[in-house]
């Protein structure tokens, strides 16, 4: 499984897009970073200013590419091709230079999607394998490799330490968790816990205690106590779920869904809703600013981005990035 030289090269000279907000750029860590937006129908990775909302390049991303992470230091991004199964690569794309630097071949591992960057390794999962595993950019090599022996193994959290993994699978309606044991060989033990219908998105509270996912099939929201690994599901009303992030301070939760018009907030002290913002006919991928001031949503029916004030708590601008906005990232800017 090594790392495939890519062919013809293919560099999009600068390109200038998107649509200024109505408000200024709120100040912080967001000017150090770069939002990279993935388009399915074009295959391109747009990197974006978030100050101004304008496109510095784009470069190629290899077949249906669904999700994208970028390495700590902001020099790499990581495409997953997905192919509902069909395809097998992940692209590597060089945010310096703005270039492909061709692809990840992963053999029997069928179907990334799911990316996390977390102590210098990319985790994916491979939803046609019911699978995760771990690739090092270092050696060039996958060097883990873990089943969860359920339909539709989609998105991945590893925690900072890498001794605990999450993933969502969607076919089973179940949350799967490993964690790392300890002694002298590599071993992991696997929980796995019924969550609800079409469960997709999810993540984790910033103080690392519990796990929100989202079921797209009734609407719910599934909590997890990691400490006690028990799940009880309430009601959201978020038919057609396809995201969930937390704002940094974990205070509010964001819900995307295809199913429906709307961004749903809710409070996470006592679950209830706060507002459900019109984004458009349906809505994907989230990024939250580093410093929780604005949200960037994938309405990947309409073909933009939203951005979304925290504060207000409305749309204040659009970038087009291509037809068919999903993955979004964050990627630290080279000093």
């Amino acid at each position: 499984m090594s790392v495939n030289s890519s062919s013809a090269l293919v560099l999009v000279s600068l390109l200038v897009g998107g649509v200024a907000a109505a408000q200024p750029q709120a100040s912080g860590s967001a000017s150090d970073q770069r939002l990279l937006i993935l388009s399915k129908n074009e295959q391109l990775l747009s990197i974006v200013d978030p100050a101004t909302l304008k496109i510095l390049g784009q470069v190629p991303t290899g077949p249906d590419p669904h999700e994208v992470v970028a390495s700590d230091d902001g020099q790499r991004a990581y495409v997953s091709n997905y192919g509902g199964g069909a395809y097998n690569t992940i692209t590597i794309i060089d945010l310096v230079n703005r270039k492909s630097l061709g692809t990840v071949d992963l053999g029997a591992l069928r179907g990334p999607h799911g990316l996390h960057f977390v102590g210098g390794k990319v985790w994916f999962t491979a939803e046609a394998a019911k699978a995760i595993g771990s690739y090092d950019p270092a050696t060039g090599k996958i060097d883990l490799t873990l089943g969860t022996g359920q339909d539709g193994t989609h998105m991945i959290y590893a925690f900072p330490d890498a001794s605990r993994l999450v993933t969502t699978n969607v076919g089973s309606g179940t949350v799967t968790i490993f964690e790392k044991r300890a002694g002298p060989r590599p071993n992991w033990s696997t929980t796995t816990l019924p969550a609800g219908p079409r469960v997709e998105g999810f993540d984790v509270t910033p103080d690392g205690k519990t796990v929100w996912a989202a079921n797209a099939g009734d609407g719910t929201i599934t909590a997890i106590d990691l400490a006690t690994k028990t799940a009880a599901n309430f009601s959201a009303n978020v038919r057609g779920a396809n995201r969930l992030k937390f704002t940094p301070d974990g205070k509010l939760a964001l819900i995307s869904s295809l199913g429906g018009p709307d961004l749903t907030i809710i409070r996470v002290s006592d679950k209830a809703e706060v507002k459900r913002i019109p984004v458009g006919k349906g809505s994907a991928g989230i990024q939250i600013q580093p410093d929780g001031a604005r949200a960037y949503v994938a309405c990947s029916p309409d073909n933009y981005v939203a951005v979304v004030d925290l504060k207000s708590m409305q749309v204040v601008g659009r970038i087009d990035a291509g037809a068919n906005p999903d993955g979004l990232a964050w990627a630290a800017t080279r000093r």
